[in-house]
């Protein structure tokens, strides 16, 4: 029996010491994968976490030594963890100091505020600046005058600490082209960019037909914009399967007709019949890149896409989908209808999808490292 090929390219970097770092695990999301990847990759490295969900989370992390702070002891913490923001860097205090040549903080939130090893460098792959802190505010916070006046002098202690803390990474390296522009409009830093990787072994095309349905696969949040599907679909009268759990599950529920169907959380065969079988994947929120319209192209399905955010790096417009400009049931239905009219060729929309793969991030993500351990360290930052 032969042993799998590694992913891995030679000059993979494993003999440095390496402590990784992860905002916190909860769940295995895009993020989650991409940190299971680098697990892999430095087989001997801690991982500090502000919290972890050890039944949420994959083996393949599970066998590192997990360090997590104070926030950990709180009873059902992992309930609730998204509402003690403002603890979050008090928290961080409480994490032992990164060791080794080397620390990997794969963020969105404050484990980049993580120092560097005494002796070492620290990298973080940035997922976005803190969306609670710079974007979305409306869709974390809500619109009413009250809660505005309450958010608004926290928002502003917190964007100055998040801009503060930055100062601890010697290298920022974004997931997108649309973050890389963030990281240096809000943090004035440049950053390189290497794109997250899909599993294009896994997702494939089955080579059955489309059925009769589009799918929308997503954590029910405001911010991904779901009821924008939902709303078109139940206008037109167009069958929609929903895929995920979140906060805005219920009023979701409310806004659908018969034509709709929640299905929650699926596993991962599953979503993969999902993909294979949907008309196409309906993507209608601005994300900072976006695993999921990868994991459907790799199925060999279209997907129709906000044209903002990463969905314009990756959605190829006529071969692997469509983008519509302007988040309205008009425009996303125009989107749909010209799907609808098009000759798709699922090898071609696959072939976009293996632009992302696993071997391409692997390869990227080392190059960066060795630019990081050559370039100049910035200025500590006192703790």
């Amino acid at each position: 029996m032969t042993s799998p090929v590694s992913p891995f390219p030679p000059d993979w970097p494993g003999e440095l010491r390496v402590t990784l770092a992860h905002d916190w695990l909860t769940g295995m999301r895009g993020g989650e994968r991409v940190l299971e990847l680098l697990a892999d990759g430095f087989p001997e490295a801690p991982i500090l976490t502000l919290l972890a969900n050890p039944a949420a989370i994959s083996e393949r992390i599970r066998r590192h030594r997990i360090q997590t702070s104070w926030l950990q002891r709180w009873p059902g913490i992992t309930a609730f963890y998204r509402h003690l923001l403002p603890l979050f860097p008090l928290a961080l205090r409480t994490l032992p100091r990164p060791e080794g040549d080397l620390l990997i903080s794969t963020s969105h939130c404050v484990i980049k505020a993580l120092p560097r090893p005494p002796q070492g460098r620290h990298l973080c792959y940035c997922f976005t600046p803190m969306r609670y802190a710079w974007l979305f505010r409306d869709e974390y916070f809500g619109r009413s005058p009250l809660r505005r006046l309450v958010a608004t002098p926290a928002i502003a202690l917190l964007r100055r600490w998040d801009r503060q803390a930055n100062a601890n990474v010697d290298c920022f390296v974004a997931i997108s082209r649309h973050v890389q522009e963030r990281i240096r409009r809000f943090y004035g830093r440049e950053a390189l960019c290497v794109y997250p990787p899909a599993n294009t072994d896994y997702w494939r095309p089955s080579g059955d037909p489309p059925g009769d349905y589009y799918l929308a696969a997503s954590a029910l949040v405001p911010y991904k914009k779901i009821d924008l599907a939902i709303r078109t679909c139940h206008r037109f009268h167009l069958p929609l399967k929903v895929v995920g759990e979140g906060s805005e599950r219920r009023r979701l529920e409310s806004l659908a007709g018969p034509t709709i169907e929640f299905l929650g959380r699926v596993s991962d065969p599953d979503l993969r019949r999902l993909y294979q079988r949907c008309r196409a994947l309906i993507f209608p929120g601005e994300e900072d890149f976006g695993i999921i319209p990868l994991e459907a192209m790799a199925c060999g399905r279209p997907v129709i896409a906000f044209g903002r955010g990463g969905a314009t790096e990756t959605v190829l417009p006529g071969v692997s989908g469509f983008l519509f400009e302007t988040q309205t049931e008009e425009s996303l239905y125009e989107a749909i209808q010209k799907a609808e009219a098009h000759l798709w060729d699922p090898l071609a929309i696959r072939a976009q999808a293996e632009r992302f793969s696993i071997p391409r991030f692997l390869a990227d993500f080392a190059a960066t490292i060795r630019q990081c351990l050559a370039a100049e360290p910035t200025p500590r930052l006192r703790r």
